[in-house]
Formats: structure tokens, sequence, C-alpha cells
């Protein structure tokens, strides 16, 4: 049976802006990178602390990606926070458009919501 996620895939259009975003906006860790001649093509591997990965891959002219209004398909990629204020604003600092704070009816917890640079919805979900 299922164990857990392993990794996510994500396609963007700007492989080195993608790239510093997250690792260096986000703060991923470099597993490894890989160019892909033939595909002209990037993949990088991307270590999440809890031992997650997130693959980025790179293709030229990828179809631009439906995300609002809500479509059919992968919603959103949230992401685990410990304490949401302090990477909020560490986020905003570093000049990433951040939504307010929501609580979410259901579990109580707060998150919130940013873009990657191809607009992908990301969030942040706070567990304490």
């Amino acid at each position: 049976m299922l164990q857990s996620i392993h990794h996510v895939a994500i396609i963007c259009r700007d492989y080195p802006r993608s790239k510093a975003f997250y690792t260096e906006t986000l703060g991923l860790q470099i597993i490894a990178e890989h160019h892909r001649a033939e595909r002209d093509s990037w993949k990088l591997d991307l270590a999440l602390p809890d031992g997650g990965q997130v693959e980025l891959f790179s293709f030229p002219s990828p179809p631009a990606r439906v995300s609002r209004p809500e479509a059919c398909g992968l919603r959103h990629l949230a992401f685990v926070v410990e304490e949401l204020d302090s990477v909020v604003a560490a986020l905003q600092a570093k000049g990433v458009d951040v939504e307010p704070i929501r609580v979410d009816e259901y579990t109580h917890r707060r998150f919130t919501f940013f873009a990657d640079p191809d607009g992908l919805p990301l969030e942040l979900y706070e567990l304490n």
C-alpha cells in the first residue's frame, strides 16, 4: 500500500529563475542537477527536510497551466511550516507576494498561499 509522497514534479518556463526561487527563496537543498541535451531539458532534484523531494523540470515552450479559476487536476502544493508568521515575513522580505493568513474552518490550523515564478499555487500550512 501507499506509504508517503516521494516527490512532486514541477515543470517551469524559466529554469534559472525557478531554480533560484526554489533554492534561494524557499531554501530547498539541491540533491542532483542534470541537463538532458536530447530533450533540451533540465532536471533538478531538491530535498525537503522530511525526506520528500521536489523535482524541477524545464522543457522548451511548455503550455501554460490553468490554475485560476479553479481547474480540474492538481490544485496546489502545500508545505508544512513550524511557525507561519516568520516564514511569511521571510518570503515577503524577499519580494514574494503572500496572501493574508487564513484559518482552516475544519482543522483550525493557519495557512496561506503564494505562487512560484510560473504562477503555481503554493501553500504554507502551520501544524502548531
